[in-house]
């Protein structure tokens, strides 16, 4: 089979389904449950913390026990049930309990599928990961601009079911032929190497880690206070779901190119890039609060984010055992995605009282020592290469 366009229908398919409940179901809960925004934001919370423990905890354990295939249908089979909860779930409390649940199982589809995707990189039946990846992102605008319709036209109501009807899909494309390796139930005992503290273990593990946790920390500010953002610097409200889709068409674009345009970068070379652009980034939308500007600076996500995550994935290729893989995806999701993410949308929120473009500056807390410590990793590197080639000429 076409590993390659599988790996791109999944991808397609699953950030379909995020591209709807990322920007949309705080205020689907508030609209169509008539719970208010504090509540619905301590909601939210709650289940990042969830999201964190399962990715972290419950995600690494379950890859050691099933196939990549059966766990991402039985994680697809545990999210729909947990989202047909919602429906007679009125209070606060049932609500709660029920995106506590909703977080355990469906955020995880996340890391197993970029488990998936190293896997088949590191047997050579997936050549470009960048382009497969593209397709996630796609997925995610087309999401957005095809609800953005029928909510207008139909009211919110038509969110619980188009994420219903999005993860249906995914779930009946998880049951179609897949890559034979993700079937091999082998990789359950590969895990009986060790645990999460070996991967510490792996040269630079920790160094790399670290790097990519300050990287995605630093969008806090922009995913918890863009929008109001916009709004605040006069922008269209028209316009705005336009200018927020800037960022993720950067993204499609870097992940389009990367596997031919990057491919002789070094992990460090790109990681270093990385925090140089989100630092501009973050300066740019401070120094100049107007919406040109800021469309500018959205276009600099191709390095803030997608060139982080692109490069971690090619550190996790290039250094991790394919036992292990899932295991370090547990963690950047836990560490860069879900918790770390919580605590400076905190700290952006303070910022963002006293003076809203202050929330932005706030976040090179976060850039400029990712920017550091990847130079300094970048010269391992560097060393590393010129040991080798004074072996290798002797």
């Amino acid at each position: 089979m076409n590993t390659q366009r599988w790996m791109s229908r999944q991808f397609f398919s699953f950030y379909m389904t995020w591209g709807i409940f990322l920007p949309y179901w705080t205020g689907w809960m508030i609209y169509t449950k008539g719970i208010s925004v504090s509540q619905a934001s301590l909601i939210m919370s709650i289940g990042l913390i969830a999201r964190g423990f399962s990715t972290l905890v419950a995600f690494p354990y379950l890859s050691g026990k099933y196939s990549s295939k059966t766990l991402l249908n039985g994680m697809a089979v545990g999210t729909i049930l947990s989202i047909l909860c919602y429906i007679p779930a009125n209070s606060f409390a049932s609500l709660l309990v029920v995106t506590f649940i909703l977080h355990f199982f469906y955020p995880t589809l996340m890391p197993a599928l970029d488990s998936a995707a190293g896997f088949l990189v590191q047997s050579k039946q997936l050549k470009h990961y960048g382009k497969s990846r593209s397709w996630g992102s796609i997925g995610f605008v087309v999401a957005g601009m095809i609800l953005t319709f029928f909510t207008g036209a139909l009211g919110d109501e038509v969110i619980l079911w188009a994420l219903l009807l999005g993860i249906s899909v995914f779930i009946l494309l998880g049951f179609m032929r897949a890559p034979a390796i993700l079937s091999e139930k082998t990789q359950a005992d590969r895990t009986k190497n060790g645990g999460i503290l070996d991967l510490f273990r792996v040269e630079h593990f920790g160094l790399v880690l670290v790097i990519v946790i300050l990287l995605q920390s630093a969008h806090a500010s922009y995913y918890n206070y863009g929008y109001i953002f916009l709004q605040e610097i006069h922008a269209p409200k028209y316009l705005i779901g336009t200018i927020i889709n800037i960022a993720v068409i950067a993204e499609i674009i870097f992940f389009l190119i990367a596997d031919k345009s990057f491919h002789k970068f070094s992990v460090g070379s790109l990681l270093t890039l990385a925090a140089f652009g989100a630092t501009v980034r973050w300066i740019l939308v401070f120094a100049f609060p107007n919406v040109i500007v800021f469309c500018i600076a959205q276009t600099l996500h191709a390095c803030s984010f997608a060139m982080g995550h692109y490069a971690f994935m090619k550190y996790l290729i290039k250094h991790i055992p394919p036992e292990q893989i899932p295991k370090a995806q547990g963690i950047y999701s836990a560490l860069a995605l879900s918790w770390s993410t919580a605590a400076f949308t905190i700290f952006g929120g303070y910022l963002y009282e006293i003076e809203p473009k202050y929330a932005f500056l706030g976040m090179i807390i976060c850039t400029i020592p990712s920017m550091m410590i990847a130079l300094l990793y970048r010269k391992f590197e560097h060393h590393k290469k010129e040991v080798r080639l004074m072996v290798s000429t002797r």
